[in-house]
Parts: structure tokens; C-alpha cells; sequence
């Protein structure tokens, strides 16, 4: 992913219990701070959305927009792009999951161009403050989950 910002994060738990909680968009309120509502539009295969809608306000970038999601078979990544968005015009993001002995390696990359003119240290900061509040959610849901 060209230009992307990637981060990683450590949690205490089985790569299922990482992915099922990164697939339950419709919980994605409870833990995810920046996102506002979600709305899965189309069931994929394997019980895994393929298009959700999402309401989200991180600051600088508040936006309603819809990403389509392309599942791993081995379930141990997720990747996603904008198919459409208001203040986004592209969006591609990723998940992937590593496990080690008693715990998973999240890995978040993300992309995110505006439809507004924003300088590229701006965008990358506002990527990280996306990717690190993300990642520190996901942790703390799942591993109060476990």
C-alpha cells in the first residue's frame, strides 16, 4: 500500500478471538472511539461483511462513508477500500494477524486521501491518531473479552 502508515500492536489472545472481534462492525461503537454508527450493507461469505457503512468522527476527518472488505481464506488478514465516501475520495486499510505463542501481532495499515487539501505530515498524523486509538481498542476489547 503505497504511502501508508502501519502500526502494530501486542494482545493477549488467539488470532480468532482478534479476528471475530475486528468482524463484528455492528459492535465497532463500543470500542472503536472514533467510530459513531455502522451498518453492514452486504453479507460476504463466511458470515465475514463485504460492504459496511460507517459514521465516523476522528478530529480533523468526520465522515460517513462505505468500504468493501476482501477476506483472507486463512482468516488471518483483512483488507479494505472506499467505494464511496464525503470528505474521503480513497481509503485502503489493512489487518493482518501474526500469532505467537499466547498472544497475536495485529498489524494496521492504513491510507486515507481527502477530498480536501491537506498537507502529508497532517494526513500521516491524523492516519496514526486513527491507527493507534483503533489498535488500543481493539486490545483493550478483546483481551476484557478473554
Amino acid at each position: 500500500m503505497a504511502n501508508a502508515t502501519t502500526s502494530s500492536i501486542d494482545i493477549a489472545a488467539p488470532v480468532e478471538r482478534v479476528m471475530a472481534v475486528i468482524a463484528d462492525f455492528e459492535a465497532y461503537p463500543e470500542w472503536a472511539e472514533q467510530v459513531k454508527s455502522v451498518e453492514v450493507l452486504e453479507p460476504g461469505s463466511g458470515g465475514r461483511p463485504a460492504r459496511v457503512r460507517f459514521t465516523m468522527d476522528a478530529g480533523p476527518i468526520k465522515d460517513s462513508y462505505t468500504l468493501d472488505y476482501d477476506w483472507a481464506p486463512d482468516d488471518r488478514s483483512v483488507s479494505w477500500t472506499l467505494v464511496k465516501g464525503q470528505m474521503q475520495k480513497a481509503q485502503d486499510g489493512s489487518y493482518a494477524l501474526t500469532e505467537s505463542t499466547g498472544s497475536t501481532t495485529v498489524t494496521y495499515s492504513l491510507a486515507v486521501d481527502l477530498n480536501i487539501p491537506m498537507i502529508g505530515m497532517l494526513r500521516r498524523k491524523a492516519e496514526k491518531v486513527i491507527i493507534d486509538t483503533a489498535l488500543k481498542g481493539l486490545k483493550r476489547r478483546v483481551e476484557s473479552a478473554g
